[in-house]
């Protein structure tokens, strides 16, 4: 279950204050408005993980760096009873928008200077049709573990069904979604070259 108030936030404040960073000067380098980045810092809202990996860039450090538990040097184990305790981060739809779309469970928070950010990610069901697509540098792997998925590419709309899977640059516009608004649950893997 997803907890309703994210350390995302609050960690991207402390990094910037660290930094002697202003909200301004986050927004003029990843290009995302001060309300957008303000909404975030204070966890009101998460838009998708496309404005987070920008923020990560403007401030210097791994997407990762947001996510981190601890510093674990050798492999990351996320037995799966465990994963449904640790807390999840949940996305809306869109920056306007605060339902929760999406909950990302990460799997690999412990593990320090990695590449990958591995997810499963519930999809919940949502009655928009339409979507505000988000890019960002690097590559994504989608594989899905149940429901049906749409994934909009650029101006091209793929339908993944359970077992099926793809991978992308994410510096090309997408979102993913549940076919028809319904519920489904996929394993991502985001990686972002730092």
């Amino acid at each position: 279950m997803a907890n309703s108030h994210s350390p995302v936030g609050s960690k991207i404040k402390g990094l910037r204050e660290t930094k002697q960073l202003s909200i301004e000067e986050i927004a003029e380098r990843s290009g995302l408005s001060v309300e957008q980045i303000t909404s975030i810092e204070t966890d009101q809202n998460l838009p998708s993980l496309g404005p987070l990996i920008k923020i990560a860039r403007a401030l210097g450090v791994r997407l990762g760096t947001f996510l981190d538990d601890n510093d674990a040097l050798g492999p990351v184990v996320c037995l799966a009873e465990k994963r449904e305790e640790s807390n999840s981060i949940s996305f809306s739809n869109d920056a306007a928008d605060a339902r929760k779309h999406m909950e990302y469970h990460p799997l690999a928070k412990q593990k320090t200077g990695r590449h990958m950010e591995p997810f499963i990610v519930d999809i919940n069901p949502t009655e928009e049709k339409t979507f505000q697509l988000s890019a960002h540098e690097g590559e994504e792997f989608i594989y899905v573990m149940s429901g049906d998925v749409e994934i909009e590419y650029g101006k091209e709309k793929y339908t993944l069904h359970e077992g099926d899977s793809i991978y992308y640059d994410s510096i090309v516009k997408h979102h993913v979604h549940g076919v028809d608004g319904k519920a489904a649950k996929i394993l991502a893997v985001v990686y972002i070259p730092f």
